[in-house]
C-alpha cells in the first residue's frame, strides 16, 4: 500500500495525523494513520494508492500546520545488505521516473541525528549512481519530482517522491538558523523563521524593508525586537518588562510600558505588529484581528499558545474566529498558520488584509 509520510515536530504526531485525515477527507481521499509517539513522522496509509499524487497536488503544503514536508512512498521499508546499499536502493527504484533532486533524511530525533553523518556519506555514491541510471536528473529542477529517502537505521529505509511546487525548501523541512550573538532571546529565531517562511522573497525590498514602522507587542527583552531592528524598521516595543539595552542603543526603538491589550497607536502608519505574548491563544487571535481591522497595522505576524490536548482543534477554533472577524466586515485577507520549527508549544500565524481596513472603531 502508498501511504503519505509526514514530517512533524515530535510529540505532535496526533495533531499532524488529525489533519491529514480531515484534509484528505474534505477531498474525498481515505486512509488510515500510523503513529509512533514522539517519531516526528507519520504515516497516511492510502486506501486507494491512485490517489496519492492527486493528494499532493491538491492540498498546498503550505495549508498544513502541523507538517513541515511530505512525500509519497514508492516502497515499503527496504532492508539494505552492508555491502552494497546503494545498489539496493537503485534496484528498488527501478527508472521510470526521473527525479530533481535527492534528500536523504531521518527521524528529527536523537536517534535518527546519530545517522545523519552515515546519510551524508552515503549521498554521494547514491547520487553518483542514481546519475548514471539517469534516475536523478543531472541539472537540478526545482519543479521535478523530488526523491525522498528516509533512513531508519544504516540497514532500513524507505523511498518516496515529493513535487517540487509543493514541497518544502529545506531537508526534512528544517531550516538551520543562526542564532545571532546580538539578539536577546533565542526565541528571535521563531519571528527570523516566520519571515523567511511567510513572506515571499522578491517581496522583501517592500515588506520587510528599513524605513517601516512596527509594534512588538509582549517584546521584552527584544528577541521579534531584534529582527525587525536589524531589518532597518522604526520599533514600538510594548513591554512592561526591561528591554536590552543593545537594542535601545540603536536608535530604532521605543519602549512603552504599557499592557500589550490596551496599547494602541496614536498614528495609523505601523506595517507590521508582532506579538509573542504567553496568553490565551483567542484572547491574542481577537486582538490581532482588531489591529488589522481598525488599520492599525498592514501585516500581523503572531504566535498562538497551544494547550496539552486537543492542540488542533484549538488552532482551527482560534483561526475561525479571525475568519469570522474579517468575514463580519467584508474583507479580502490572507490567513496561513504553522507549527515552525523554531516554535514549541505554539503555532506562528501571518495575517494580512488584501482590502483597506474599515477603520471601524471595534
Amino acid at each position: 500500500m502508498a501511504a503519505i509520510v509526514l514530517y512533524c515536530r515530535p510529540g505532535f504526531e496526533k495533531d499532524c495525523g488529525a489533519e491529514i485525515q480531515e484534509k484528505a477527507a474534505w477531498n474525498q481521499v481515505y486512509g488510515y494513520l500510523q503513529l509512533s509517539k514522539n517519531s516526528g513522522i507519520v504515516f497516511f496509509h492510502l486506501n486507494n494508492p491512485d490517489e496519492g499524487e492527486v493528494l499532493l497536488a491538491k492540498i498546498p503544503l503550505k495549508r498544513l500546520i502541523f507538517a513541515r514536508q511530505w512525500f509519497l512512498t514508492l516502497t515499503d521499508k527496504i532492508e539494505l545488505p552492508e555491502y552494497n546499499r546503494v545498489e539496493a536502493i537503485t534496484e528498488a527504484l527501478g527508472q521510470e521516473w526521473q527525479y530533481s533532486d535527492l534528500r536523504m533524511e531521518t527521524p528529527d530525533t536523537n536517534d535518527g541525528k546519530s545517522l545523519s553523518k552515515f546519510c551524508r556519506k552515503l549521498a554521494v555514491p547514491l547520487r553518483q549512481a542514481l546519475r548514471q541510471k539517469k534516475i536523478l536528473s543531472a541539472k537540478g529542477d526545482n519543479d521535478g519530482a523530488i526523491l525522498h529517502a528516509l533512513f531508519f537505521s544504516g540497514s532500513e529505509v524507505i523511498l518516496g517522491y515529493s513535487l517540487g511546487t509543493n514541497s518544502s525548501e529545506h531537508v526534512m523541512g528544517i531550516p538551520r538558523l543562526k542564532f545571532p550573538s546580538q539578539a536577546p532571546s533565542r526565541s528571535t529565531l521563531k519571528l527570523d523563521e516566520a519571515f523567511l517562511y511567510f513572506i515571499p522573497r522578491d517581496e522583501w525590498d517592500t515588506r520587510l524593508t528599513s524605513g517601516l514602522h512596527a509594534v512588538d507587542l509582549g517584546a521584552s527583552p527584544g528577541g521579534w525586537t531584534y529582527q525587525l531592528v536589524r531589518r532597518g524598521m522604526m520599533v514600538t516595543s510594548i513591554d512592561n518588562g526591561p528591554m536590552a539595552e543593545s537594542l535601545m542603543d540603536t536608535g530604532q526603538v521605543k519602549h512603552k510600558m504599557v499592557d500589550g491589550f490596551k496599547y494602541v497607536p496614536a498614528k495609523k502608519n505601523v506595517y507590521w505588529l508582532v506579538c509573542d505574548m504567553i496568553e490565551k491563544p483567542q484572547r491574542v487571535a481577537k486582538l490581532m484581528a482588531t489591529w488589522l481591522l481598525r488599520g492599525d497595522c498592514k501585516e500581523a505576524m503572531f504566535n498562538l499558545k497551544l494547550p496539552m490536548k486537543g492542540r488542533y482543534q484549538q488552532v482551527q477554533e482560534d483561526l475561525q474566529m479571525i475568519k469570522d472577524m474579517f468575514a463580519e466586515y467584508d474583507v479580502k485577507y490572507e490567513l496561513y498558520a504553522k507549527h515552525l520549527y523554531y516554535d514549541r508549544e505554539e503555532v506562528t500565524v501571518h495575517a494580512r488584509l488584501l482590502t483597506p481596513a474599515p477603520y471601524f472603531e471595534l
